[in-house]
């Protein structure tokens, strides 16, 4: 979240007056910025608008160990929650105890929405939810409400609604004055704590607001029943007349032209600084490629992707001492990847945390913690650590200097002083890949395996000094939905890579939902789950209900983990969790999938997410469920369904295909017709492997793959009848390729096999 702020909403002349635009970057890198964040305003996290004074840096050190102020969010599980828990801010969480008592007070709501490793919601605690004199202004004129928008996307979608289509922006820390009915009128990011110049800051906001609802609460009271109904009006997803799904090759061709239009020929990615990952780009980027292989635009769609994955596999964002490996390019930036999650991010139990924090304390004896600070290096600490001369190499060459000159290190530091508003990074230097392997090894006269050798030795040095820093916090909340999505990952990974520990990763993740975010009685999914203080599983007192997100990102885990372990019970779970998808989340009356359940009376929205971020819209990943479920099944009717989520969400397909990039790939696997890759044979023998090794050697955007192992009892058998009919061929291991249930000739070869998958 960039340090900017806008107020929006309010009666006309109420002095409540734009001050600053709001933002939203979406990923985690070395800053704090989430996955899903809102994009219609991209601006970094330290760009400020022309004229604006930076703000005061925060100096203010962790509470003392015994704690002065104590407020509700002590009793609850959510690592957010709890690091304001001590605030002089009475705090509530979402819930029934706080709308009563804005009701019975008759007190405006302000409700503020963050997330634990949010570097702008640190700051903001630091400078004005820590303030004593702030606070007490809060707990006097408001129902103070804190939200951590990973746990309750819901509330979180609602109000980001609101302040983006009345500001244009948005981001976090996100503060939204309500009614007491939790009507919003007035909004916002992140506010400074005092007045400046060119802003408002966050003491005199809280006044003002409080004295127009004194002075003017019917005008208020209107303005926030006309901004809902607006809202509604503005926020409706639904088919129009008797529309259909859009052509696949027409929107394929716009959202191409426009991701290229935005390309970066130089450092890749799309649109200008800063950059956030967005695998939705890249995914389909992939499959136009595959549609179109012996076209330039498809050799221009493989180029864009791959140049983007390079480039940020040598950039900062990329931990480059973390991770030791030397294997193939890509094969080892997946492996650097996996290898973090499972050593920083995996609980004993099976699950996945959801984040590391971008703030840390510099040294064990620093008393304020600093962005980055785990993963910056200064030029001396590097030269201290490298010290040794290099033979072969040119005379007085060392280890700092072929390490710095690799990895951009510059004595004075190579952050811009621009996008470093508090200086926390001045003199340091973030790791980025400056230049090849090869014309590093040239530079100093070695051979390029000796630097590969002599580069290694610096990053293991470099790890295990920094082993010796503080690590950053760690939010051990475990989501379903992110579960399913690094579930997902350890799954194709496993399948591409021939490596089973990936798969088994995955399936040891997959277990732990089952036991710990599924409901075996109801059936139904829950949203989240807490690493304990003995570092057991725990759960909320009230167990918060999973959301269309994980239901759609744990069916796709589940089809994805099947496809690479082969063990069918996941494919059962994965159609049981889609029935209960469409039963508490499909629309009859407009088509698609609402992002929350029905029949929440504190949710004034039920919204349809319409845009793809950092992760995939729901809606988008449905259409792909869908048809994959309805070739594992024989049901028909999901892929009508598929093509009502289209037909939907036509009208945007056909304008801005590009804010749509997965909805647009899973267009044009429901026109392309997904193919049934069915292997007939002994899943453990050699000659089945193989077939399946060259399956999954292969791109194909609309495959699912299924093994026929010959049970007549198995699940699959059961539920398409037809497998009984496809027999081995002379014995062998036998392929066939299946589109409606209609099959193509047998084959026993894998080089015959390839053949038939490549378009």
């Amino acid at each position: 979240m960039c340090p900017q702020s806008v107020l929006v909403g309010g009666s006309p002349g109420n002095g409540l007056h734009p001050t600053m635009g709001g933002c939203g970057p979406n990923w985690r890198t070395t800053s704090s910025e989430p996955p899903g964040a809102p994009e219609p305003v991209w601006c970094h996290r330290h760009t400020f608008l022309t004229g604006i004074a930076p703000m005061a840096t925060v100096g203010t050190p962790d509470a003392p160990s015994v704690p002065r102020h104590t407020n509700r969010l002590i009793n609850e599980k959510s690592p957010y929650l709890l690091q304001h828990a001590h605030n002089p801010v009475d705090w509530y969480p979402w819930g029934q105890e706080a709308f009563d008592k804005a009701k019975t007070e008759n007190k405006l709501i302000f409700l503020s929405v963050g997330y634990s490793t949010c570097h702008w919601c640190h700051v903001m605690e630091e400078e004005s939810f820590k303030s004593k004199e702030i606070g007490e202004i809060m707990n006097e004129h408001y129902v103070c409400i804190k939200v951590d928008r990973e746990e309750r996307p819901d509330v979180d979608k609602v109000y980001m609604t609101f302040v983006q289509a009345t500001s244009g922006g948005g981001g976090w820390p996100m503060s939204v004055w309500l009614t007491p009915d939790l009507k919003p009128f007035a909004g916002g990011t992140y506010f400074p704590p005092e007045d400046g110049v060119h802003r408002v800051g966050f003491r005199t906001v809280l006044l003002r607001i409080a004295e127009q609802w004194k002075e003017n609460k019917d005008a208020l009271l209107e303005s926030s029943q006309r901004i809902l109904e607006a809202l509604r009006h503005t926020s409706e997803i639904c088919v129009q007349g008797q529309e259909s799904p859009p052509a696949a090759k027409e929107v394929m061709d716009t959202c191409f032209q426009q991701l290229s239009r935005s390309y970066d020929e130089d450092y890749g990615g799309f649109s200008k600084s800063p950059k956030f990952p967005t695998p939705v780009n890249l995914n389909f980027l992939f499959t136009y490629w595959a549609l179109n292989r012996t076209t330039p635009e498809g050799a221009r769609a493989l180029q864009m992707a791959l140049h983007t994955l390079k480039m940020m596999a040598h950039g900062g964002i990329h931990d480059h001492i973390g991770q030791i490996s030397g294997d193939e390019f890509f094969a080892d930036v997946v492996r650097d990847i996996l290898l973090y999650v499972s050593r920083d991010l995996s609980d004993q139990a099976g699950g996945f945390y959801s984040a590391e924090d971008a703030d840390s304390y510099p040294t064990t004896t620093s008393g304020e913690k600093q962005e980055g600070a785990f993963c910056v290096w200064a030029a001396e600490e590097l030269r201290a650590l490298l010290p040794d001369p290099v033979q072969g190499a040119t005379e007085g060459t060392t280890l700092g200097d072929i390490f710095m000159h690799h990895y951009g290190v510059e004595e004075a530091g190579n952050v811009d002083p621009m996008k470093d508003p508090h200086q926390e990074l001045k003199g340091k230097n973030v790791l980025i890949s400056r230049c090849s392997p090869e014309l590093t090894a040239a530079r100093f006269g070695l051979e390029p395996v000796r630097l590969s050798a002599l580069l290694q030795e610096c990053q293991q040095r470099l790890s295990s000094a920094r082993a010796q820093r503080p690590r950053p916090h760690l939010d051990t909340k475990m989501l379903a939905a992110w579960n399913g999505l690094m579930i997902s990952g350890f799954a194709q990974a496993g399948a591409a890579l021939a490596e089973q520990g990936y798969v088994s990763r995955a399936a040891q993740a997959a277990a732990f939902l089952r036991t710990h975010l599924f409901d075996p009685d109801s059936g139904r999914l829950l949203r989240s789950c807490y690493r304990g203080k003995d570092n057991s599983v725990e759960q909320s007192t009230v167990p918060i209900q999973g959301f269309l997100e994980d239901y759609v990102f744990v069916i796709q885990a589940l089809f994805d983990l099947y496809e690479a372990s082969l063990e069918q019970g996941w494919l059962e779970w994965a159609l049981h969790l889609q029935h209960m998808q469409d039963k508490l989340f499909w629309d009859p009356k407009g088509f698609a999938y609402f992002s929350t359940e029905g029949g929440d009376p504190s949710l004034l929205l039920r919204l349809k997410d319409d845009q793809d971020g950092a992760e995939p819209t729901p809606n988008s990943v449905s259409v792909t469920n869908l048809l994959r479920a309805a070739c594992y099944s024989g049901h028909m009717d999901w892929m009508e369904k598929a093509g009502k989520i289209l037909a939907a969400f036509s009208e945007r397909l056909q304008k801005i295909p590009i804010t749509l990039p997965e909805m647009v790939r899973a267009t044009a696997v429901f026109h392309h017709t997904v193919k049934q890759v069915i292997v007939c044979g002994d899943p453990q023998g050699e000659d089945t492997k193989d077939m399946l090794r060259c399956v999954r050697s292969v791109f194909s955007p609309n495959k699912v793959l299924m093994v026929a192992d010959g049970d007549s009892t198995g699940f699959l058998y059961r539920q398409l009848p037809f497998l009984a009919s496809l027999e081995r061929k002379d014995g062998k291991a036998t392929a066939y390729i299946c589109s409606n249930f209609t099959c193509s000739l047998p084959v026993t070869s894998v080089q015959e096999l390839r053949e038939m998958l490549s378009p």
